[in-house]
């Protein structure tokens, strides 16, 4: 998986790197609204998937001559989605349930394909090469705080983080696991003299980062836990063999993406 992210990054064309994004935010998407399917909660699936990929379209396309302005796509495309679920509920007689409904695509919606967006802006907003690099360091701070999280949790995990939701985190595993994206952060410092794509990039911001990205990470892993355990469903999907769905992969990087587009934006530009 790895190796794909980093040729995903580095060979294939804009065209296919939207394509990418598309295809992750549909299936990750359709697990979410299967959570919803298993906890008896209705909801408009294809409005709900036709609003994700229209966002993230409208965002890469709006975004790609390059010139750093933030454009107002994305608010217009949410706009519209909103109101479209609106509409599709109007005419439904027999469904007891319309906020419930309204509430569960639209709480789809806001956590997948908004979420995921800010990967559409990180690799657009800078640049086509820069966004690239700037994404592989998302990923990879982000995932060495998964795997930091589960060996530090697995050898010295004594107590637990928040039990009722993921019963086999610990307080241990967490300290661990932002120490691993703190010390992947700075490797990406020293490896690539101090830049983050195009933008330079000091040892504060390395470490600001990864703390920032790490906690944040494991905010979105105890989010996507919450759905799952109010589901009654041990994994999202069974895409990938041993690890469960998309969501079970994407779970950390959901919160970390907005976390550091905003950082970037703020302090780095």
């Amino acid at each position: 998986m790895g190796a794909a992210v980093f040729a995903a990054a580095f060979w294939l064309p804009p065209v296919g790197v939207l394509l990418v994004l598309m295809l992750i935010c549909g299936l990750a998407l359709w697990e979410f609204y299967g959570l919803l399917d298993a906890s008896g909660i209705p909801h408009f699936k294809l409005v709900g998937l036709a609003g994700g990929w229209a966002l993230i379209a409208a965002t890469w396309f709006s975004l790609l001559k390059g010139d750093g302005v933030p454009h107002d796509s994305d608010w217009l495309v949410l706009f519209a989605t909103v109101t479209v679920i609106f509409l599709r509920q109007f005419p439904q007689k027999n469904n007891p349930r319309p906020l419930v409904t309204i509430a569960g695509t639209l709480l789809g919606v806001m956590y997948v394909p908004f979420l995921l967006n800010f990967f559409t802006k990180i690799l657009m907003q800078w640049g086509d090469s820069g966004g690239r690099w700037m994404l592989v360091y998302l990923i990879l701070v982000v995932k060495m705080t998964d795997i930091g999280a589960y060996f530090t949790g697995c050898t010295f995990g004594r107590h637990k983080l928040i039990p009722r939701i993921s019963p086999a985190k610990t307080w241990e595993g967490c300290f661990g696991g932002v120490l691993a994206g703190v010390a992947a952060s700075c490797l990406f410092l020293l490896v690539s003299r101090g830049r983050m794509g195009v933008l330079p990039m000091s040892l504060g911001d390395a470490l600001v980062l990864g703390v920032l990205l790490a906690f944040t990470g494991i905010v979105g892993d105890l989010t996507e836990s919450l759905f799952k355990r109010a589901a009654g469903m041990k994994d999202s999907g069974r895409i990938i063999h041993g690890m469960g769905g998309i969501l079970d992969v994407l779970d950390s990087l959901l919160f970390a993406a907005p976390a550091m587009y905003a950082y970037v934006r703020f302090f780095m530009e």
